[in-house]
């Protein structure tokens, strides 16, 4: 049975933050468009702000539904599995924006990531930002145990063969719309 908790305490931020992957949920309000699920890696792409707020680094991808569902209503889920300790599932729930990379005051959402922000600067499209609503755990008996064997680079790699300028026409051809047709990327 799940607990609520009435924000992200410090001892549950530590827990988070040392996460490999966590999973993000999103929904158009169009009953016919698609769910959204997609998993995010990359240690240090994710911060708890404040005990009422969570932000991570959106990277470039193959698809841009957790923006354009964002930009549509908010709605977000997060979910991090521990995959090994202890059982545990936490969920996050609430409301989410989109700070995107040539928006004015990215550099100040940016920034509390380091490294991880700095490294990752050319496959950044966003910062999402999250004032949570829900905090919950659960057992996570059924989750399996498992070790990190290692990140992957590949994401990192393939942008530092991009560039900049075909970094943008990625974004522009293939982040512009979801799959529903909804508003992804904003053009330059």
């Amino acid at each position: 049975m799940a607990k609520i908790y009435d924000d992200i305490d410090e001892r549950m931020t530590a827990w988070i933050e040392r996460q490999p992957l966590f999973f993000v949920a999103t929904a158009p309000l169009n009953g016919d468009g698609l769910v959204n699920l997609s998993p995010k890696g990359t240690i240090g792409t994710f911060r708890v702000v404040d005990r009422h707020t969570f932000a991570y680094l959106d990277l470039t991808g193959s698809g841009v539904e957790t923006i354009a569902h964002l930009r549509e209503n908010g709605r977000i889920c997060v979910m991090f599995c521990a995959f090994d300790g202890g059982p545990r599932i936490v969920r996050l729930h609430g409301t989410g924006g989109v700070v995107f990379a040539a928006d004015p005051g990215f550099a100040e959402v940016v920034a509390p990531f380091g490294a991880a922000g700095e490294s990752r600067r050319p496959q950044t499209r966003a910062v999402i930002t999250v004032d949570v609503s829900r905090v919950a755990d659960a057992c996570g008996y059924a989750v399996p145990r498992m070790d990190l064997v290692e990140e992957r680079g590949l994401l990192d790699a393939w942008a530092e063969t991009r560039g900049s300028d075909r970094i943008a026409t990625y974004h522009a051809t293939r982040n512009a719309t979801s799959i529903d047709g909804l508003p992804g990327l904003p053009s330059r």
